[in-house]
């Protein structure tokens, strides 16, 4: 009877987290699921988290497109009505890893590794694990959704329904539309070798995966201490006196990392902004003249305050949380538009 009421759960879910634990899965391979492992060690999979394929319309490929280009094209040959006229998914988020180490992120480490890997340093989190945390929209974000992140806290299909309409300004998804989504991001989950264990860690593992170890709890809370399970945002505020700045040194080649990796990201050739940027004198020296202003111009207003929509305009810039951008890498892009 389990056995039957394991492959029910297969079919409707669409995944194969729910095989049970057995002595011949000996060790793990470095690209095998973290929940897969977890599962093995007898944790409990958190059913409400997969995604309910009961719709031919569902899949990770259609879910793919939409976060990556805001529509997909359905399998009778329907176009979906693309998402957002403003904002992908990708445009504030990446979709591969992007701290070194997951259990304690850290800016400047991300920003390093951003452009080791040719990535986007960004102000969202990344999709890339998403589905292996357990809240959503932490920290200062109910000051800038108030209760519109209550839902999103602990139901990872609400905050996609979040960030598709309030982040992203674009329509609400339709149901098969979240499972599709849902789908994908469970094709990019955390992987064993994401986790940085090391060798006398992972033989500790796999000894009690082949059972020659019944320390299962302990396993457990081994690779728990690998990741963290939520996405912390400190919002700040912009220095008191602006033509001072922060109270740190600025490093002018880190700061033509972060305007490399970031300021241009969404503003060369005006993106995903209405505002072009490029690396020639003209837009550095006007992003100098506005530094101590108070305009959307002005790099302390935009990375700590962000922008709004404006009228007619439902585009905006996000703000960057302390976690995401730190005070002395703000000082850093002055520094580095100060010696343009």
């Amino acid at each position: 009877m389990k056995y039957i009421v394991l492959g029910i759960l297969s079919f409707l879910f669409g995944a194969s987290f729910f095989s049970p634990y057995s002595g011949s899965d000996r060790s793990f391979m470095p690209e095998d699921s973290v929940t897969d492992i977890l599962v093995k060690l007898g944790d409990s999979p958190v059913l409400d988290k997969y995604p309910i394929k009961n719709n031919p319309r569902i899949s990770a490929a259609i879910g793919e497109a939409i976060v990556k280009q805001g529509f997909a094209e359905t399998p009778d040959g329907k176009k979906v009505k693309k998402q957002s006229k403003h904002f992908v998914c990708t445009s504030c988020h990446n979709v591969v890893k992007e701290d070194p180490d997951l259990a304690f992120p850290d800016p400047q480490e991300r920003l390093e590794y951003a452009v080791e890997k040719g990535i986007p340093f960004l102000q969202g989190t990344t999709l890339y694990g998403a589905v292996n945390r357990e809240t959503y929209y932490n920290g200062d974000y109910d000051k800038k959704y108030g209760d519109l992140v209550e839902p999103a806290r602990n139901d990872i299909r609400e905050a996609i329904k979040l960030c598709a309409v309030e982040c992203a300004q674009g329509r609400e998804l339709k149901g098969w539309e979240v499972e599709s989504v849902l789908s994908y991001l469970w094709t990019i989950d955390l992987k064993m070798n994401d986790l940085n264990l090391a060798g006398e860690e992972s033989d500790f593992i796999n000894e009690v995966l082949s059972g020659k170890d019944d320390s299962r709890a302990d396993a457990l809370a081994m690779i728990d201490s690998k990741y963290l399970k939520d996405s912390p945002a400190t919002f700040t505020r912009p220095p008191a006196d602006r033509s001072i700045g922060y109270d740190y040194e600025g490093n002018p080649a880190n700061g033509e990392l972060i305007y490399e990796q970031s300021c241009m990201h969404c503003h060369e050739n005006e993106r995903y902004s209405y505002f072009h940027l490029d690396k020639h004198k003209m837009s550095l020296r006007h992003m100098k003249r506005h530094i101590g202003g108070y305009t959307r111009h002005s790099i302390y207003q935009v990375i700590r305050w962000g922008v709004p929509v404006k009228s007619g305009k439902r585009s905006y810039m996000p703000q960057y949380p302390q976690e995401k951008m730190s005070d002395q890498m703000v000082e850093d892009l002055r520094a580095y538009f100060e010696a343009s």
